[in-house]
Parts: C-alpha cells; structure tokens; sequence
C-alpha cells in the first residue's frame, strides 16, 4: 500500500521530482569522480523511472481530460532528457562534457517540473480538476515503481527510448 505521504498520483510525482533534485544538488557538490559516476548513475535510474511511470501510466490517465499542449510538451521535455539520460549513462566523470551533460539535465528536469508543477494551469493544477481517481492512479504507479526498481537491481534497466521525436542520425 502506498506510504502516508503518498496521498495521491500527483503526491507521489512530486516526492520523486524532490528526490532527483536532491541527487542533482549532491553532483553539483562533489569533486570526488567515483562519487559522481554513482550520483550520475542514480539520477539516470530515477530518470528513466519516473519518466516510464508517467509515460505508461499517468499521461494517459489524462489524454483528452487536460489541454493537449500540455501533455505534448512533456512528452518533448521528456525525450530530450533522454537523451541525455543515455548519454550520461554510457559515459562516465573523466569523459568530455560529463559535468557539463549532467548540468544541463539538472535544467531541463528543473523546466520540466515547473510546467508539471505551477499552480493554477500547470500540468498538475490540471489533472486535479479532472474525474481520475488519483489514489487508484498512485497505487498502479507504486506498483510499476517497484517493478522497475527491481529490474534497475536485477537486470538494469534499457536504454531509455524516446517516443516524440524524430531521431536522425547521420
């Protein structure tokens, strides 16, 4: 069953939002490259976490119910972080640009939790004024939670997989 501070869906994706900020804070103030290797990792794992839990389960939840820019916009903000995502994942603090990636990650995530997050249209303020039942959503949410954690253990989880844009590669 959900913890207490889990009241809702919307509850628990801030608590996660808290949580990678957190791991963002500790990278940005640390030296120490080993240190780095296993924040940037953790943030890659809550990453592609999260984004699969709000991808499968809590998007959808509001297709058609909220403004469809919305919901657009984060499938966006989402791919480009994942790109990133990999990108740190693959690498490691000696390579170029290794701070400078996961630095840039930090501001997108930040944008991104800022639309999710503002008060009175923001993504959130949204799916409040919707007919979803947001305990029911969290309870489906934890369970994908710990389903990928346990993967990210066992396994590790894939590459994360953009689904919004169109990637050329040359």
């Amino acid at each position: 069953m959900a913890k207490a501070e889990h009241t809702d869906a919307i509850a628990l994706l801030k608590e996660q939002h808290r949580k990678v900020e957190e791991l963002f804070d500790q990278f940005c103030n640390t030296t120490n490259t080993g240190r780095k290797a296993k924040l940037a990792k953790e943030i890659c794992i809550e990453l592609k976490i999260h984004t699969m839990v709000e991808e499968e389960i809590f998007y959808p939840a509001f297709q058609g119910k909220i403004e469809d820019m919305t919901l657009d916009e984060a499938l966006v903000e989402h791919d480009a972080a994942k790109l990133l995502v990999n990108d740190i994942d693959a690498g490691s603090p000696e390579d170029e640009y290794f701070d400078a990636k996961v630095s840039v990650l930090s501001e997108e995530i930040k944008h991104h939790v800022r639309e999710e997050e503002k008060r009175g249209d923001g993504m959130f303020a949204q799916c409040r004024k919707t007919d979803v039942d947001l305990a029911e959503l969290r309870d489906r949410m934890l369970e994908r939670t710990r389903e990928l954690q346990m993967l990210a253990k066992s396994e590790g989880l894939p590459p994360a997989m953009p689904s919004a844009m169109n990637l050329l590669m040359a």
